[in-house]
């Protein structure tokens, strides 16, 4: 009996490795199809020698994206960018490229796809990203009608693109400005989406549209509240008005557009300004984790296993806390 393949566009990422590390040890041939194979030689070792391997392919490249998926029994679309910069656009990766892969999926052959987009994704969205998204997510289903697609809320987990920035800006700044702090989000731990996506790969996930999001659900605010919490960081937290930050987005964009991008804007940008005003929860009487039949995972379970390094002293803070409080019982006790 041959060993199944599955080819998972996007698979050294923050996402995909961790899909990648669940389909090697269910016992797949896995394909992490990235642009820079020679940067993701460190998935090899989720599986036994010649289990794992990073192969070229540029999802904007038809016939490097069709050699990535001939022969795979699944394949998995984690790609996703959060900013454009050169042929690397919204248009291109996230909408050309989910329908080029649905399409080319389906020509060869592919029994199942699993695409990952994003709640809020919306053809008719003010913010590009998040209509390029709903583009992409409808090329995927003109292309692979029994396709999955995942829809999760800002994924947290260690390595992540969000509480990483946040601890970042606690860590560095004492007065911390604020965008849409009222914005509603519903984080969801990584393993959790890897899990819903496997299950979709393997066949275990009925066709369709699942929403993802954790236990809670808080407002930016309070989210950096609990970041300040974790880090032990005492900061004024400034609502910054959406017209600053506006300007400040615009001024960072052109200054990306003026150096031709040798300056990239992964600061903020004008669409990212755009995409917080919406909140990002799941939406009412969505499918989601109770019927992939997972239990999702409480943040506060997770968020203080990776961020007490924006602490005052970094891993060295239980140690600093330790000495203290023995101190402080040695004080104590000769004053008897």
């Amino acid at each position: 009996m041959s060993v199944p393949i599955v080819t998972i566009f996007g698979g050294s990422g923050f996402i995909g490795r961790q899909v990648a590390q669940r389909m090697a040890r269910a016992g797949w041939r896995v394909r992490v199809a990235v642009r820079r194979p020679d940067l993701a030689g460190f998935v090899r070792p989720y599986g036994f020698v010649g289990q794992v391997e990073p192969i070229q392919a540029n999802i904007r490249h038809e016939p490097s994206t069709r050699a990535a998926i001939a022969g795979a029994q699944a394949v998995v679309n984690c790609v996703g960018i959060l900013g454009e910069n050169g042929a690397q656009s919204f248009a291109a990766v996230l909408d050309d490229g989910a329908g080029r892969i649905a399409r080319l999926a389906a020509e060869e052959g592919a029994g199942r796809l699993v695409h990952v987009s994003a709640i809020g994704a919306d053809p008719a969205s003010d913010s590009r990203y998040a209509a390029a998204k709903g583009r992409g997510e409808a090329a995927v289903a003109a292309a692979f009608p029994g396709a999955v697609v995942i829809r999760p809320s800002v994924v947290f987990g260690a390595g992540d693109g969000f509480f990483n920035r946040l601890g970042s800006i606690a860590r560095m700044f004492p007065i911390v400005p604020l965008m849409s702090p009222g914005t509603r989000f519903q984080p969801v731990h990584v393993g959790d989406v890897a899990q819903a996506i496997v299950l979709g790969a393997t066949g275990e996930a009925a066709p369709g549209v699942y929403e993802l999001g954790g236990p809670d659900v808080a407002t930016f605010r309070a989210l950096m509240a609990e970041v300040l919490r974790i880090t032990q960081r005492r900061r004024m937290l400034l609502t910054m008005p959406n017209w600053v930050a506006r300007l400040q987005a615009s001024l960072l964009d052109l200054g990306q557009t003026l150096t031709g991008g040798l300056v990239a804007n992964s600061v903020l940008t004008r669409d990212q300004v755009r995409l917080l005003g919406h909140d990002n929860v799941v939406s009412p009487g969505a499918r989601g984790f109770a019927e992939l039949g997972i239990a999702p995972t409480d943040m506060d379970a997770i968020l203080e296993s990776y961020l007490y390094v924006y602490r005052p002293h970094g891993q060295f803070d239980e140690i600093t806390d330790s000495a203290r409080d023995l101190r402080e019982d040695r004080i104590l006790r000769a004053r008897g």
